[in-house]
């Protein structure tokens, strides 16, 4: 397989997660970040810490910003530190790369294809656990790690499936978006409403959390996708009591939350297409008085 030149832009869970697997398979990997992570990450490396990998290091570049042609970007910062990350990205320096997100909610596509024009910008998401802990530290909890990419992407695609990822290439760019907000939505907003973990939600407030999975399938269907709420309810369900969301984490550490781009994202595309939530519109609101 050919080398790829890759840059990941916020090597958090997710980002650290794949800079390593990627670069353990012989990709030039370089992470952007803010300048202490940056230079910690020059300099030590990445370090991963998984269920399903092990313990792992790799050896990649750490920038502040991006200076020289890559032939993918991953953008995997959390949606609340989008616009600023995105500083360290100039388009005339990113050119006609492959821009993946994998970021939560639906509405970032638009905004990177109108900031990288002359990029190919494909829609991603991921499945994943994964948090970090410190500079260049990253933890992967649990077996899932499982990516969507679609068409345009395929190189990557290969790459990530090279390293050990779940990779499914699907040409329905609406249905991958929403498939992952179906499930998404209502365990982060209900996970972050009661500051618990997923067992106490269900065994709590099981209806309600199957509520919000009904209704946030039903504006995924009215905005172009097919969504399977029994099978959501069902993966929802199958997962360990103790799984916390990142939003939940965010709030629970009086972190900024992905509040907006997970559950606004849900009650504006409900708007648009007038379908009724009042489930999910309860607890976003009661979120967004809590949280600011």
């Amino acid at each position: 397989m050919t080398s790829l030149r890759i840059a990941v832009l916020g090597p958090g869970g997710v980002g650290g997660l794949l800079a390593v697997l990627l670069a353990r398979q012989g990709h030039a990997v370089t992470c952007l970040a803010r300048e202490e992570t940056a230079r910690h990450v020059d300099a030590h490396g990445l370090r991963l810490t998984s269920d399903r990998f092990g313990e792992l290091t790799a050896d990649v570049r750490g920038a502040e910003r991006l200076t020289d042609e890559v032939d993918v970007l991953l953008v995997t910062t959390k949606a609340t530190s989008l616009d600023e990350a995105l500083d360290r990205v100039p388009a005339d320096v990113l050119g006609g790369a492959v821009v993946v997100p994998l970021l939560n909610g639906v509405e970032h596509m638009t905004a990177l294809r109108e900031r990288y024009p002359a990029a190919e910008v494909v829609a991603g998401t991921i499945r994943v656990f994964a948090s970090r802990p410190g500079p260049g530290v990253i933890r992967h909890d649990g077996q899932l790690v499982a990516v969507q990419l679609a068409p345009g992407a395929e190189r990557l695609a290969d790459a990530l499936s090279a390293a050990g990822v779940d990779v499914a290439v699907r040409p329905d760019e609406v249905g991958l978006l929403w498939d992952k907000l179906c499930f998404l939505a209502p365990m982060a907003l209900l996970t972050t409403r009661g500051g618990t973990p997923l067992g106490t939600v269900r065994e709590e407030h099981g209806d309600e959390l199957t509520a919000v999975i009904t209704e946030v399938a039903a504006v995924a269907r009215a905005a172009g996708a097919a969504p399977d709420p029994a099978a959501t309810r069902d993966f929802a369900w199958s997962l360990p009591d103790g799984m916390r969301s990142s939003m939940e984490r965010d709030a629970d550490e009086g972190n900024p939350t992905e509040l907006e781009a997970i559950g606004g994202a849900v009650l504006r595309a409900a708007d648009r297409h007038g379908v009724d939530v009042p489930a999910t519109r309860a607890v976003v609101e009661e979120l967004r008085a809590r949280l600011g």
